[in-house]
């Protein structure tokens, strides 16, 4: 949709971002002291993703995988956001509730699923108001936007429902984050990034 956007008005908007210190993994009440190892086969963390990920490709979810979960977890919950979004709020580009502790997610996995899988995951609402992968779509000549993966170890969780939103999800955390780990890609239109390293994700 933002690519037809004119170069000259994404460049204008270009300062105006909601800001990293808006992200999940920053709240105080989303705080946990363990660290989850989060990454991805397909892109290094702080690189740019394949355009297959984005709104200029196939905009599937990229593939992820994690270790180092610690003991007394109960559920991961995955949120991904772009605080670069000239928006209020960053913009949510997928919510994943209930992950298997030991796992990943296979590369186009996150899509929307009805009520919920029968194991308990369950694909939240995006900032589009609907289940899946919104696929990155920055407005062309804003710059380098940050897509941040963050994935949430809870040692207990209450049920946000079916298809929570970020809303839902974040109320559902307060309080029982143990652990979280951040990966993060970039994108951009009319600005170039390397690809990198696979691999490398960061801790949180």
């Amino acid at each position: 949709m933002l690519e037809h956007l004119p170069h000259w008005l994404g460049k204008a908007l270009s300062p105006f971002r909601a800001g990293a210190d808006k992200l999940a993994i920053v709240r105080p009440e989303l705080a946990g002291e363990g660290v989850i190892h989060l990454a991805s086969p397909a892109f290094a963390n702080g690189a740019r993703l394949p355009d297959r990920f984005t709104a200029d490709g196939e905009g599937i979810s990229p593939p992820l995988f994690w270790t180092g979960v610690p003991e007394g977890t109960a559920r991961l919950v995955l949120i991904v956001e772009d605080p670069d979004a000239p928006t209020p709020q960053p913009v949510v580009h997928a919510i994943v509730w209930g992950l298997p502790l030991g796992g990943d997610l296979k590369e186009g996995e996150i899509g929307p699923d009805g009520e919920g899988s029968p194991n308990g995951e369950d694909v939240g609402r995006n900032s589009r108001f609907v289940e899946g992968w919104l696929p990155p779509d920055p407005p062309n000549g804003h710059g380098e936007h940050n897509y941040a993966f963050q994935l949430f170890a809870l040692n207990e969780g209450e049920d946000p429902g079916d298809n929570p939103g970020r809303g839902a999800i974040l109320r559902a955390m307060e309080g029982r984050v143990i652990a979280a780990g951040l990966l993060t890609g970039t994108y951009s239109r009319g600005e170039q990034a390397p690809i990198g390293r696979v691999g490398a994700g960061a801790a949180a």
